[in-house]
């Protein structure tokens, strides 16, 4: 199975707490980057794909080393096999020390890079997998799926923001636990709900 998830910001201690802009009501980042690990492998599996779309963790020492460790450590900790698309937190340098000690997981690489962005398909759509939110015009039967804003959603149907604080999880049935990446059904019940929402008010 394939997955989508963005912003986890993993050590961004300045995150915590509650706010408009990204409610995240941890104590500490530890506890911030428990959980995100947690329920991520309570859903995904070893085999399945997570597509990253950006911002992984906001973390800086000196040296950068003692940083990439970390967040390398951490991510280790994560099931599946994930795509990293960067984001405007995501240094050029802690992509290749990932690169460089990356591993093999049944076959393939446990991580893989895109610099801007990737297109994949499913049940008839197009779905641009980005970092920041894209603005397609008038398209159809192609979705723009992003992070970077947090607990803010573009304001026009085509776009769905994957992000762990998205406010569009809303739509889903059930609440999903934070940090959970979300499924292909997930995204189709998003895209098919924030459609309707964006009818009635139009």
């Amino acid at each position: 199975m394939i997955f989508f998830t963005a912003d986890t910001h993993f050590f961004h201690e300045q995150l915590l707490g509650i706010s408009e802009f990204a409610p995240r009501p941890f104590l500490t980042v530890e506890d911030m980057n428990e959980e995100i690990i947690r329920n991520w492998n309570n859903r995904v599996k070893p085999t399945d794909t997570v597509y990253h779309l950006g911002d992984i963790a906001l973390y800086f020492t000196h040296p950068a080393k003692l940083s990439n460790e970390a967040v390398l450590a951490v991510l280790r900790r994560l099931n599946g096999h994930i795509v990293f698309i960067k984001g405007n937190h995501d240094s050029r340098d802690l992509f290749k020390y990932l690169d460089k000690h990356n591993e093999m997981i049944e076959g393939k690489p446990k991580f893989s890079f895109h610099d801007v962005g990737v297109i994949v398909k499913f049940n008839h759509r197009q779905y641009y997998l980005t970092h920041y939110p894209m603005m397609l015009g008038i398209v159809k039967q192609i979705i723009n799926l992003h992070g970077h804003i947090h607990h803010y959603a573009v304001p026009v149907r085509e776009n769905i923001n994957v992000g762990v604080d998205s406010p569009e999880t809303d739509y889903l049935s059930e609440k999903v636990p934070f940090g959970t990446p979300l499924s292909t059904a997930d995204i189709e019940l998003m895209v098919e709900r924030k459609f309707d929402d964006y009818n009635k008010r139009h």
